[in-house]
C-alpha cells in the first residue's frame, strides 16, 4: 500500500465544526441530553457491516476531541485498510453523551468517504497488474473535494487536478471558444501560464489527436473512444504526452480499457456516485 500522506488538521476540525453546529444546533443534543445522566459512561466500537476500504478516521478523532476531551478513541485500522464485515474500525469509551451526539458525524464522515475509497480500491485491484493510475475528476461535493480526492488516495488511486488553478485543462467548450482551433488553444494557453503548469487537451477523434500532437500537450484526455480507437490513439501518441482514457469507464470496462496501453483512467463516479460503505456504531 502506497503511502497515505494526512490531510491538514486545520481543514478537517474547520469542516468537522461545522457538520456539528448543523447538527447541534443552538440547543445541542435533546435526545441525549433528556434521557442519559451527564456523568454516565459507555464503551462502543466502530464496525463494518460490508467489505471495502476505510478512510476518513481523523474525521471520528476530531469530532469526538470536539464534543469531550475525556473521550478516548483508539483506531483498529488505519486509513486505508481493507475491511470485512465485522471488522472493528475503531474502539470509543468515555462520556456516553459525547459519544452519542457525535456518532451520526463521525459516521456520516468515515460512511462516505470509505465509500469513495472502496469503489477506488475496486478499479485499482482490477488492473492491479498494468502500468496504469486510476484517478479522480472534478466531479465532487462542493466543499467537500480535498476529503474525497483523500479517500481517493486511500484506496489506492491517484488525484487529478485540484480545481481550475492548477493546471490548464483545454476541453470542447474551450476550443470551441477559440474558433475550434486545437493548435491555437495549445499555443495561447501556454504563452499565458507558468513553466511548471501543465497543459492537458481533450479529444474524441482521431483527426483531433493528430491536430493537437504538433502543439506539445503535456496530457492528452481519449474521451469516449471505444477500445480500437484507443489502441490507435495510444500508437499515434507514442510517448510523446501522457494518455488520459475517460468517460463511462466502469467495474466492466476498465481493465480492457487499461489493456490499450493509456497512462491513466479517470472517472468522476468515483467522487460524485460512489455508495457510502456501510459502517455502525455498537455499544459493548
Amino acid at each position: 500500500m502506497m503511502k497515505i500522506t494526512p490531510l491538514p488538521s486545520p481543514l478537517i476540525t474547520q469542516a468537522v465544526q461545522a457538520a456539528l453546529l448543523e447538527d447541534l444546533g443552538s440547543t445541542g443534543d435533546l435526545t441525549s441530553q433528556s434521557m442519559i445522566p451527564e456523568d454516565a459512561q459507555l464503551t462502543a466500537s466502530i464496525v463494518s457491516r460490508q467489505s471495502g476500504t476505510v478512510s476518513g478516521s481523523a474525521f471520528l478523532l476530531t469530532v469526538m476531541a470536539e464534543l469531550s476531551e475525556q473521550v478516548d478513541v483508539k483506531i483498529s485500522l488505519e486509513d486505508g485498510s481493507r475491511l470485512s464485515p465485522g471488522s472493528i474500525v475503531a474502539t470509543l469509551s468515555g462520556p456516553a453523551r459525547a459519544i452519542l451526539s457525535g456518532e451520526r458525524v463521525g459516521l456520516n464522515y468515515m460512511g462516505h468517504l470509505s465509500g469513495i475509497a472502496t469503489a477506488t480500491r475496486n478499479i485499482v485491484d482490477l488492473v492491479d497488474d498494468l502500468p496504469v493510475r486510476v484517478t479522480c475528476t472534478r466531479k465532487t461535493t462542493p466543499g467537500l473535494r480535498a476529503f474525497e480526492k483523500y479517500a481517493v488516495r486511500c484506496g489506492g488511486g491517484h488525484n487529478h487536478r485540484f480545481g481550475l488553478y492548477d493546471g490548464v485543462m483545454i476541453k470542447d467548450n474551450h476550443i470551441a471558444a477559440v474558433g475550434g482551433d486545437i493548435g491555437k488553444a495549445i499555443t495561447t494557453a501556454r504563452a499565458q501560464i507558468g513553466h511548471m503548469v501543465k497543459i492537458e487537451v481533450e479529444v474524441d477523434r482521431l483527426d483531433q489527436l493528430q491536430q493537437a500532437l504538433p502543439h506539445k500537450p503535456d496530457i492528452i484526455l481519449l474521451d469516449n473512444m471505444d477500445l480500437p480507437t484507443l489502441r490507435e490513439a495510444v500508437a499515434m501518441i507514442d510517448g510523446k504526452a501522457i494518455a488520459e482514457a475517460s468517460g463511462s469507464i466502469t467495474y466492466e470496462t476498465a481493465r480492457a480499457i487499461a489493456e490499450t496501453g493509456v497512462d491513466v483512467i479517470s472517472m468522476g463516479w468515483l467522487t460524485h456516485s460512489a455508495p457510502c460503505l456501510d459502517l455502525g456504531l455498537d455499544i459493548l
